[in-house]
């Protein structure tokens, strides 16, 4: 899936001369933590945040305590003096797991997503992503995960997919992690019911071992059921 397929197209941005109150103001009344700075071509020039405004803004300003002075002051501070400039991007035509993985390494809640002369096309957050992971992922129909433990080996998924659809169970997705034992994998199949002791009966009858999705930690080892 393309991040143009995910990302937010309707973007509200500022331009560099706008004072950072002006900023603040777009962010309360549209509920965005991140604002696009660009130029009259609406080329990107940098992006501002929430947290470039905290630093900047004195601590009473958020308390509401705007006096008149203080607002004053805060008019003569420009986006363009707070801004990150030359920000990292990505194209429409990234994936959004090229986003995802972006993101976790800069530790930022969203990116501009541009063309490329450099004209800003849209903007994609974590919550762009979740929603984008969540349709992809068939999760937001109730049902229930699984996870199983395989061996790493050519054949595997087909069977528990097998043993699971003569079930008549549908699917929304299945995943496959990394498991710390060697040649083992968690496979997490997310099933479109409620109704799965008869099948996880069946899958252990079949010598897989299952474990608790919902006690699955990167750092520690997850409980068998």
């Amino acid at each position: 899936m393309f991040v143009d397929r995910s990302m937010t197209q309707k973007v509200i941005t500022v331009r560099p001369e706008e004072s950072i109150v002006k900023a603040k103001t777009l962010m309360d009344e549209h509920n965005i933590r991140h604002l696009p700075v660009v130029d009259e071509d609406n080329l990107l020039l940098g992006i501002v945040t929430d947290r470039d405004l905290r630093s900047a803004f004195p601590c009473s300003f958020y308390k509401g305590e705007k006096q008149a002075e203080t607002q004053a002051e805060m008019e003569k501070i420009l986006v363009k003096d707070v801004m990150t400039k030359n920000p990292y991007t990505l194209t429409p035509y990234d994936t959004i797991q090229d986003a995802l993985l972006l993101i976790q390494k800069l530790k930022v809640g969203a990116l501009p997503v541009v063309d490329k002369e450099g004209r800003l096309k849209g903007i994609i957050s974590v919550r762009d992503l979740l929603r984008a992971f969540i349709n992809v992922l068939g999760i937001g129909t109730p049902g229930t995960l699984l996870c199983i433990l395989v061996e790493e080996k050519v054949g595997q998924l087909k069977k528990i997919v097998d043993a699971i659809t003569e079930e008549n169970i549908s699917f929304g997705s299945v995943l496959v992690a990394r498991y710390w034992e060697k040649d083992k994998r968690a496979v997490f199949p997310y099933l479109l019911t409620n109704n799965v002791a008869k099948v996880k009966k069946k899958l252990r009858a079949m010598g897989y071992t299952l474990l608790d999705p919902m006690e699955w930690y990167m750092d520690q080892l997850p409980k068998v059921e």
